[in-house]
């Protein structure tokens, strides 16, 4: 079966489309001249502005001129993951999607259901005449994921709405009225080599196969870091004899756990067999620390690699194993105000080494819902790589949305949810970044919502998306829309 087969038929159709197109964050040419063609194809007037942002409209069905001006709302990109030994090129190649019983996946990539489902969910209402609703608007927003680039940049009269529909959740049954602001720490040095010792074993020591995920969504899951479990057992080992160090790598992009980390070791040669045991002793401690929230998939494996001509300073590794080792990682403190809601959390999201320039970076993504918070973090970072000679900068930083929960589009989608479903839908705020927090100070009094269907294990290859959650939530957009008509 193809996903073109499945219902509702024009939302996966539009879809469909979508993951033809290459769209990984900071690559959007490709996207943003497809939505442009797609429109123009289909009459419908589009602009485009300096950033890249598209906006497309739709005049109200006739009779509903006067009811609010609604705004809906997702993002062109999607990260940009895939497994260590898929051969894929997010430049140029589609996503292949697989259906699996209930599910919409990806041929060992990410999907981009993130936030590809919510552009197609705004195509297929611009598409759909049958529809009731008031005038609309639909905002492609550009490079979500690293910067919220297109909420940042969004210019005054771009767009213009009472009412927006943010269509960049991830759960069937939850209505999302609030979310964390966020700051990406880069810490940057140069590191010198230097000849390597004689008589040394060598190893190559790998992490792979962790979960991974959205380092907002599955932050409080307690999956595995790959980054710093790998620095945890060469922190480990270095306590007993020397490990000198000649590659090091892991993760990959800001927002996403790291799934995978490596690096190539030399030890002494007549520590070898020590080294071999420590290596097995600690991927039996990871399997019993993370049997529940890992499964038993991961791979941990140190095995025999050829000699390195040159390994780093002693000191400039150790004290790099050290920082990862100890930087603050996983949840850092649940909210006061919202009960169950992770307040502030860390992920040590990547250790990247470029071998020409001898510079390593690893980079180290802070959120909270409270902004002083937020900071709090990434200063005790930078502190903590700043006292090993780092340089430390700040990127990427973006507020958080305050929840509203006297929200009127709020109240309609309650009882949408409820009349359709016979149930109560939840009402919470997420530890994930939303663009919505700046669209609200860039229109203020903008009143808000956030919703969309079941998908799971989102920023990793193992993305995908609940297919009968797609039609309830096509069915609950539909209404929302009919309802504010």
């Amino acid at each position: 079966m193809k996903i073109t087969d499945l219902q509702p038929k024009l939302l996966w159709e539009c879809f469909d489309e979508i993951t033809k197109i290459p769209r990984p964050t900071h690559h959007l040419e490709k996207m943003k001249a497809f939505l442009v063609d797609w429109a123009t194809k289909h009459n419908i007037p589009v602009r485009t502005d300096k950033v890249g942002n598209v906006v497309m409209t739709k005049p109200a069905t006739p009779g509903h001129e006067n009811a609010p001006r609604i705004i809906l709302q997702g993002h062109q990109d999607m990260v940009a993951e895939k497994r260590g030994d898929k051969v894929h090129d997010f430049l140029n190649d589609p996503i292949t999607t697989i259906v699996d019983g209930d599910w919409v996946k990806a041929d060992g990539t990410t999907l981009g259901a993130d936030n590809g489902m919510g552009c197609a969910s705004g195509m297929a209402v611009l598409l759909d005449d049958s529809l009731v609703h008031g005038p609309l608007s639909v905002l492609f927003t550009v490079d979500e994921e690293q910067g919220l680039i297109g909420a940042n940049g969004l210019e005054p009269g771009f767009v213009e709405g009472d009412i927006l529909l943010n269509l960049d959740s991830e759960e069937h049954g939850q209505l999302v009225i609030g979310c964390a602001g966020g700051k990406v720490t880069l810490a940057k040095r140069s590191y010198v080599l230097e000849g390597a010792p004689e008589g040394l074993a060598w190893r190559v020591c790998g992490l792979d196969h962790f979960k991974g995920g959205h380092s907002g969504m599955e932050i409080g899951l307690g999956r595995a870091n790959a980054n710093q479990q790998l620095c945890r057992f060469l922190w480990e080992v270095n306590e007993c004899f020397p490990v000198y160090v000649a590659e090091i790598d892991g993760g990959g992009l800001a927002n996403a756990i790291p799934r995978e980390a490596h690096a190539v070791v030399g030890i002494p040669a007549d520590k070898a067999a020590d080294f071999d045991k420590m290596s097995k002793e600690f991927e039996a401690v990871l399997r019993d620390e993370f049997k529940l929230a890992e499964g038993d998939a991961f791979v941990v494996e140190c095995k025999e690699t050829a000699a390195r001509d040159m390994v780093w300073e002693k000191g400039e590794s150790d004290r790099l194993i050290a920082a990862v080792f100890s930087c603050p990682n996983g949840v850092q403190g649940m909210s006061n105000a919202v009960p169950g809601l992770i307040e502030t959390s860390c992920n040590v999201a990547s250790i990247k080494c470029d071998k020409a320039a001898q510079t390593v970076t690893v980079t180290v993504h802070q959120r909270s819902s409270v902004d002083s918070r937020r900071d709090e973090i990434a200063d005790r970072v930078k502190a903590l790589f700043s006292m090993i000679g780092f340089e430390v900068v700040f990127d990427d930083t973006y507020v958080g949305w305050a929840p509203n929960p006297e929200s009127k589009v709020l109240k309609v989608a309650e009882q949408s949810f409820e009349d359709l479903f016979g149930e109560k839908p939840r009402v919470e705020a997420l530890h994930a970044g939303l663009e919505c927090g700046l669209f609200l100070e860039k229109m203020p009094g903008l009143d808000m919502i956030s919703f969309g269907p079941t998908l799971k294990d989102i920023h990793s290859p193992s993305e995908k998306a609940n297919i009968p959650s797609v039609e309830k939530y096509w069915k609950l957009l539909c209404d929302i829309l009919r309802r504010l008509a």
